[in-house]
């Protein structure tokens, strides 16, 4: 089960996109504009492809708020999406 500190800051993914991985799923958060306003955009796809090399078929996307509340829902996510593979 991935955990909070698993992820790396806000103050880190404010400037680059966080990958990672955990038991054959593959993740990415970034910050994204959007609608005026910033966002935390996750995607989850399954191993073994970067996400450059994986087909948009494979992945799923979700938005949070961008702040501490977004992160810990996303890592909730996470693991229903891990849970459902």
């Amino acid at each position: 089960m991935l955990k909070r500190k698993d992820v790396l800051s806000l103050e880190y993914i404010k400037k680059t996109a966080f990958s990672g991985s955990f038991e054959g799923l593959r993740f990415r958060l970034k910050k994204k504009e959007q609608d005026e306003r910033t966002v935390l955009e996750v995607c989850a796809w399954p191993e073994p492809f970067s996400f450059d090399k994986t087909g948009e078929d494979q992945k799923t996307y979700r938005t949070f708020s961008f702040d501490e509340d977004g992160i810990c829902q996303a890592v909730d996510w996470l693991n229903e999406q891990h849970s459902a593979r």
